[in-house]
């Protein structure tokens, strides 16, 4: 291995001779059809693992090959779980990223909560076929323990987010605040439109802040697999489905609010920080470590405290500026050079060597 610069401010590259498989199950199912049009956290990760595995120089393919050291996986669905098992046999390593959890898949779709002791049985069994199993956060290892999963095969890593492209535009905001008819103090959320996320409580909160606007741009599924919203929206609240600019869509944006019940990390509270913006989230244990209320944003220990600590930032442009300040140290923190030292770690833990 050549000498590696520490510094998270100066690009790594260096040529480890090792060729990594990054697997994401369906990804390339009928030109990739199930992830189009989608925008989820799953997604956002495995692309920034390509951009990790760019920074560092390492050899990779996105398809099956038996010549590969390591095996990088990303969903273990049963194509998935028949792969890790030939690898194994191979004598080969074994790496799975964890970003479902049995906990998380509650308020996703319709009847979901009868899929979660199913889910964490089978989740289990999954996780447990790797050599090393990548936690985005403390709150997620702590969950994979109840799996009956050994600790000591979970390493804390965040999923990160590309600061290179998470940067405001002044012409993209405005563009996309003229589009979608956006004036003022603009609340809003980028992500997937599912209860879990937090729909009922840009329902309520909307209702009473009518100055402001208020808009969820993302996915929106069909009633049949997932609660519809309601025929009747609030006059200043916008669901916009899917857009192609999730980078504008945050930079419309003058607060974040992201009032989620559970997650794994919550990636997209990353991506609002990379760009500065304030950030309302709801005080659960997945922010535990590394969200600090009043510090990098806001925390509501309930849905009435989102409209308190809305109302405090609505009214208070320093707070929102400092906030927003902070947010975006953490996410520099988090950036791919960053965690490009941790993705060697993690290879160094698997292979013994780089």
């Amino acid at each position: 291995m050549k000498n590696i610069n520490k510094n998270k401010n100066i690009n790594i590259n260096i040529n480890i001779n090792i060729k990594v498989c990054l697997y994401l199950e369906f990804y390339h199912f009928l030109g990739g059809i199930l992830f189009k049009n989608i925008g989820t956290g799953l997604l956002s990760s495995y692309k920034n693992q390509k951009t990790i595995l760019k920074t560092l120089g390492v050899e990779f393919t996105e398809r099956w090959d038996d010549n590969c050291d390591i095996y990088q996986f990303n969903t273990p669905w049963l194509k998935s779980i028949y792969l890790m098992k030939k690898a194994k046999r191979m004598g080969k390593k074994v790496v799975i990223w964890s970003h479902v959890s049995a906990e998380d898949i509650n308020g996703v779709f319709r009847f979901s909560s009868f899929l979660v002791p199913i889910a964490r049985k089978y989740l289990g069994y999954a996780y447990n076929l790797a050599d090393i199993i990548v936690a985005p956060s403390e709150h997620t290892r702590g969950l994979l323990k109840g799996y009956g999963i050994s600790t000591d095969k979970v390493m804390v890593m965040s999923n990160g987010v590309d600061i290179k492209k998470f940067i405001h535009d002044e012409e993209n905001r405005n563009a996309m605040r003229k589009k979608y008819e956006l004036s003022g103090t603009v609340v809003g959320n980028v992500g997937l439109v599912i209860p879990r996320k937090g729909t009922d409580v840009y329902l309520s909160i909307s209702k009473k802040f009518p100055k402001n606007n208020f808009v969820w741009f993302g996915k929106i599924y069909n009633s049949v697999i997932a609660e519809a919203l309601p025929k009747t929206l609030p006059d200043n609240l916008k669901f916009t489905g899917y857009v192609e600019d999730g980078i504008a869509a945050f930079d419309a944006l003058d607060i974040f609010m992201f009032p989620e019940k559970e997650g794994n990390e919550g990636m997209v509270v990353l991506e609002a920080a990379a760009l500065g913006l304030p950030i309302l989230i709801r005080d659960i244990p997945v922010y535990k470590g590394w969200m600090f209320d009043r510090k990098n944003c806001l925390m509501a220990k309930n849905d009435e405290e989102f409209e308190v600590c809305l109302k405090e930032l609505i009214e208070n442009p320093e707070l929102r500026k400092q906030l927003g300040e902070n947010a975006k140290i953490m996410a520099n923190e988090r950036s791919m050079e960053a965690l490009g030292i941790k993705t060697l770690g993690v290879y160094d833990k698997l292979l013994g060597k780089y």
